[in-house]
């Protein structure tokens, strides 16, 4: 019954982020099973935790699927690998440059996923390589290229010239499979 009321959340919050709101532009498909990597699972906590957000890139090392993770607060990383007969079959698409941003907004209490290179370069000057840093213990992330700050917990931007927000990927969580697609 719990698991059926998450279910049911997370798709009442999923309806709020509009078709219209998501980034198509590159593909972005993510799937991770926190039964697999339970906490201490710097990923499996992020999603649970308000405020919390995780970088995530994916790279292929000797045949073996990793995930890459940068946590917001601290900037702590964590390799996990991908090897069960499920995880391998699967095919990974992580936006403009296989980076995404995955948390949990403190404003709202909604899991959201962000496109991990800044908006406004990649609308501006075309190209992907745009990559942004956390500042301020994590609750922003700063673009060195057009010195931009956004706010994570909404992706508007906070600080620098005024432009469009981080790009938003679809994210829902079950309670066991954390989703991000376009």
């Amino acid at each position: 019954m719990k698991r059926l009321l998450i279910l049911s959340l997370c798709t009442l919050l999923m309806a709020c982020v509009g078709e219209e709101n998501i980034y198509h532009e590159y593909e972005c498909y993510f799937v991770f099973d926190t039964f697999l990597h339970p906490v201490p699972c710097q990923l499996t906590a992020a999603i649970s935790s308000n405020g919390a957000f995780m970088k995530v890139e994916t790279r292929v090392e000797q045949g073996v699927r990793h995930l890459k993770t940068v946590r917001n607060y601290d900037n702590a990383t964590e390799d996990i690998r991908l090897t069960t007969d499920r995880e391998t079959r699967l095919n990974y698409a992580l936006g403009a440059n296989n980076c995404i941003i995955v948390g949990i907004s403190s404003y709202d209490n909604v899991l959201v996923a962000y496109e991990g290179q800044c908006s406004n370069c990649l609308k501006e000057l075309g190209g992907r390589r745009y990559p942004m840093t956390w500042q301020n213990n994590g609750t922003q992330l700063h673009c060195d290229k057009c010195k931009r700050t956004y706010d994570v917990n909404n992706g508007v931007v906070a600080n620098g010239t005024p432009g469009i927000g981080l790009y938003r990927y679809k994210a829902a969580f079950d309670g066991g499979i954390l989703r991000v697609w376009n």
